[in-house]
């Protein structure tokens, strides 16, 4: 049996200096499988007006290129202009978790109307003088509706370990997955340089055992203890074990890179990104043995 290809992606975060459109009609033209959409202002505001037509109007755009798609949510200020990241899910003021829970509700509306793969998304970080129970049981409380709407709209959502948040490794996440009993919509986003930064085992075994709750993934470069997404080749990572161990879970969704802080050189990292994974692994129209 030949391992699945691996069809990749570019996220709208690494690609904010360009309109949408012309980031989506760049990704086709390079040859990218998917985009992974970062719900922004500057790309498919989901506060703005008229959310329902304009997510209408990427969808043709995203059927006419042949793109799929994942819906991220890691926007820095879409929520509070002063306050990255912020409200999070893990926030002191209850309505500041309620504005969270109904961004992500809205992204699983907007996931379901494009026909995504899936909806990434984060737990925060923990509050100054907050135990990590109380964290944890916000946690649950303030996700729980997020769960119900991606059952009701059959989209998985794809929580992602992130560093120095409460959920920052594999082990939290078995942990989330405990408090709120195994709930079918909630899966994984596994970030392959996070598990270079963080993970105690190697990336490709992290690939391995994230593979039953694999719902999409992101990559880029990393070195070890330092959270800084670097282009490919600038960090320490082995890819071609990391990819073949990819291509072995039989994973349908994107693989994604992300590169948040590198826009300024977005349209030749898009290039040189895809052109080194090409040349790393079995993607997808490439011939098989």
């Amino acid at each position: 049996m030949n391992p699945a290809p691996i069809r990749l992606g570019y996220g709208t975060n690494g690609l904010t200096d360009l309109r949408l459109g012309d980031a989506l009609a760049l990704l086709a033209d390079l040859g990218y499988d998917g985009v992974g959409l970062t719900l922004d202002h500057m790309h498919l505001d989901p506060l703005a007006p008229n959310l329902a037509s304009r997510t209408s109007q990427v969808a043709a755009t995203l059927g006419k290129l042949g793109l799929g798609v994942t819906v991220e949510t890691g926007a820095r200020y879409v929520l509070d202009p002063r306050r990255k990241h912020g409200p999070s899910l893990l926030d002191p003021d209850p309505d500041g978790r309620a504005a969270r829970t109904a961004l992500l509700t809205t992204a699983v509306q907007v996931a379901a109307d494009l026909g995504a793969h899936a909806v990434h998304c984060f737990s925060g970080i923990t509050p100054a003088d907050t135990t990590p129970d109380t964290a944890w049981k916000r946690l649950e409380e303030s996700f729980t509706p997020v769960l119900e709407a991606a059952a009701d709209a059959d989209v998985p959502l794809a929580i992602e370990p992130e560093p120095g948040h409460l959920l920052a490794t594999l082990a939290d996440f078995h942990r989330l997955r405990g408090i709120l009993g195994d709930p079918e919509p909630l899966g994984l986003t596994l970030d392959i340089g996070h598990c270079q930064c963080l993970e105690p085992a190697p990336p490709a075994d992290c690939v391995r055992d994230a593979a039953p709750w694999l719902r999409h993934v992101q990559i880029e470069d990393m070195r070890r203890g330092v959270h800084e997404h670097l282009p490919f080749g600038d960090g320490e990572i082995d890819f071609p074990p990391v990819l073949e161990a990819l291509a072995a879970t039989g994973h349908q969704g994107l693989t994604v890179v992300e590169l948040p802080r590198h826009s300024h050189a977005g349209p030749e990292l898009a290039r040189a990104s895809i052109e080194f994974l090409r040349s790393q692994a079995p993607l997808k129209g490439a011939p098989t043995s």
